[in-house]
């Protein structure tokens, strides 16, 4: 079995490095179709431009999310934020400047290349009150019932044990804690072979689960309170540049796909507290 996390850290560990070197932003593989631009419809237009203007260049171009999860989730001053899969820093710095003066955030990504990246764009942005942390999400290295809010962006997907990160999720929150993440789901059946052409697009490497599917791992986890709320929906002509690279056509697979695959914000809370 191809070894899911090695393959993830491969990536992600080039991607950083073309930013570093100027050679683009992350998403950008050997095809031009494999590019985030202005006019990919999973990466574009996720961050308006105050908060851009807000951020180093190299923080927003490292972004490789497909969703804006720090615009929805409720971040309060004061609060203890962690960005699963933390990258280049943006969700990061963001939710640091919303939580600042007393608040804190931190940031959790297995890349070394990743993570020195984003330790460069915290400090071009001068924010204090953020830690990046080396390690995998499936094994968060914080204790438990520490964390108010859990935020990530199109990264819980890349993973091959989601249980595992759920669990671990749940364990660092604080009783009352949120759950509030940006990620890729699926909605009804798909052809095995379109489904992995298709989550390669999507998320790469990804295996993103069912909208019902990720209901019941995140109740079996303990969390309560569960919605997904799709964000953007993908038809087959959003993949038609890339599924055409991959010898399949695109009219003939049209409405195998359409509304099919989608970036939604999920929610959850971890049960006790106030609320």
């Amino acid at each position: 079995m191809t070894d899911v996390k090695a393959i993830v850290k491969e990536k992600y560990g080039e991607a950083a490095l073309r930013v570093v070197s100027g050679a683009g932003n992350a998403c950008c593989g050997a095809s031009p179709s494999s590019c985030c631009s202005d006019a990919d419809p999973i990466t574009s237009n996720l961050y308006d431009a105050l908060q851009k203007s807000e951020l180093p260049e190299t923080a927003v171009l490292a972004s490789m999310g497909c969703g804006n999860p720090t615009a929805l989730a409720e971040l309060r001053a004061g609060e203890v934020v962690l960005d699963l899969g933390s990258g280049g820093g943006i969700d990061v710095l963001l939710s640091a400047r919303r939580v600042a003066p007393n608040g804190k955030a931190y940031g959790l990504d297995m890349t070394d290349e990743m993570l020195a990246l984003a330790r460069e764009n915290q400090k071009k942005a001068g924010v204090k009150n953020v830690e990046f942390l080396k390690g995998e999400i499936e094994h968060i290295p914080l204790p438990g019932n520490t964390v108010d809010v859990i935020i990530s962006n199109c990264v819980i997907n890349l993973s091959a044990d989601k249980d595992q990160v759920l669990r671990e999720a749940f364990r660092v929150l604080k009783p009352g804690g949120r759950l509030a993440v940006s990620d890729v789901v699926t909605r009804g059946e798909i052809p095995a072979k379109i489904r992995e052409s298709v989550l390669l697009w999507v998320g790469c490497v990804a295996g993103a689960l069912s909208e019902d599917d990720y209901r019941a791992k995140l109740a079996a986890a303990g969390f309560e309170d569960i919605s997904l709320e799709p964000t953007r929906v993908y038809g087959a002509e959003d993949a038609q540049s890339f599924l055409t690279d991959q010898g399949i056509d695109v009219r003939d697979i049209a409405p195998l796909v359409d509304g099919k695959f989608l970036s939604a914000f999920v929610r959850a809370r971890k049960p006790g507290g106030t609320r």
